[in-house]
């Protein structure tokens, strides 16, 4: 069944635009209006698999690849009562988009979450902003940490998320309730960041000939700043304990970032990032990102 929330998007605007689309609808300037009702779902495993594991792959980027996401997403459809799915056209159909939160400690041993934790493990153990992760998620001590994976595709509204926040704050409530094994002492949100690079093609036709042989440094040269996929980021980054981003293990060829310029100047690098909350300033910090979208 669907969750407790619907998102109508644009219906604020439909009597508005619907009126100045039949006075304009002869016009070049007519753009078109798209009424899209968003629901949420409990995951469903008799229709999600292929969704989630989809999503997963755009989440980890190009260190998909050296992570099992089929069984990732046979772990967060085993837990179906905690975590959300948002749909357009019911609950037998593809998500949209989804969140969800595992716990390190209590699926320690399962093949995937030793290789996620090692994946965290590895950028703690080369970027300093995240170096602190390697002795909180350490399994020698009481610290308890909620993985919080949340994906949607591209053109998804940033507004599904609070209710997905929402609604994982109380299901863990209820599950703790129930003596389930979700007393976290700390979130540890994956996400992922990028930023503009000097386009490799643009460099290569300009570059005079003599020079050919060099080595090209737009990486460096080409930084425009940090940007978020997911715009809630930023909201969530001043009530946590670290954050930062980091390269993927797997870098791409040069040129790749060429191939998300989509009518731009500059290429586009991902990167991965992570947020770290601790468990006493997460509602807090859900607190702040619906207010944010409220208002906005």
């Amino acid at each position: 069944m669907a969750k407790r929330k619907t998102f109508d998007d644009s219906a604020a605007e439909q009597d508005s635009v619907e009126e100045d689309s039949q006075e304009e609808s002869s016009s070049e300037d007519e753009s078109d209006l798209l009424n899209v009702e968003f629901e949420w779902f409990d995951p469903q495993p008799a229709y999600d698999f292929h969704g989630l594991k989809t999503l997963l792959r755009q989440l980890f980027d190009s260190d998909a690849q050296s992570l099992d996401l089929s069984a990732l997403s046979d772990l967060i459809l085993a837990q179906p009562l905690l975590g959300s799915t948002v749909k357009v056209e019911g609950n037998e159909t593809d998500p949209y988009a989804f969140l969800t939160v595992l716990s390190l400690k209590e699926h320690q041993d399962k093949p995937v979450i030793k290789d996620l934790t090692n994946y965290i493990l590895h950028q703690a153990g080369i970027n300093q902003m995240l170096s602190p992760l390697k002795e909180i998620i350490n399994t020698g001590t009481d610290n308890h940490v909620g993985l919080i994976l949340t994906e949607r595709l591209i053109n998804i509204p940033s507004e599904v998320v609070p209710p997905m926040y929402r609604m994982l704050l109380e299901e863990i409530s209820w599950a703790v309730e129930e003596k389930e094994p979700y007393t976290f002492t700390h979130y540890l949100i994956m996400s992922k960041t990028y930023h503009e690079i000097a386009s490799w093609v643009d460099t290569e036709m300009t570059r005079p000939k003599k020079k050919k042989k060099q080595k090209m440094v737009g990486g460096k040269a080409g930084k425009q700043g940090i940007f978020y996929f997911h715009p809630e980021d930023e909201v969530l980054q001043p009530h946590a304990k670290l954050f930062g981003s980091f390269d993927y293990v797997k870098q791409e060829a040069d040129g790749h970032s060429d191939s998300k310029r989509t009518f731009q100047d500059f290429g586009i690098k991902p990167q991965g990032h992570m947020i770290l909350i601790e468990a006493q300033k997460f509602e807090t910090a859900v607190k702040a990102l619906e207010d944010f979208f409220d208002q906005h």
